[in-house]
């Protein structure tokens, strides 16, 4: 079970809450604004940091479309490489 908590309260008891996560192995799911926002985890299940390197093998792991998805794929494309191109000098820099 993994009980939610609002986002207060987790502010309020958060040294309590780790001491439940380290000791107990408890979950939680953090609410703000009525909403999931986060989940606090025993360390072991939050699982080991990425990197890009890691993508390729990510992509690999996900479902493949089906038949049916070919054509959403394929507006999806065209819309991409339908976009107009970034102007060369950007404030964005």
């Amino acid at each position: 079970m993994r009980p939610d908590i609002s986002a207060t309260e987790a502010v309020r008891h958060f040294s309590e809450l780790l001491n439940n996560i380290k000791y107990r192995g408890d979950r939680y799911t953090i609410i703000r604004g009525g909403k999931p926002a986060a989940a606090l985890v025993p360390v072991d299940e939050a699982g080991s940091p990425r990197h890009m390197g890691d993508l390729k093998g990510i992509f690999q792991t996900l479902p493949q479309l089906d038949l049916d998805d070919i054509s959403f794929a394929d507006d999806v494309l065209g819309a991409v490489k339908a976009q107009p191109p970034l102007p060369e000098d950007t404030v964005w820099g």
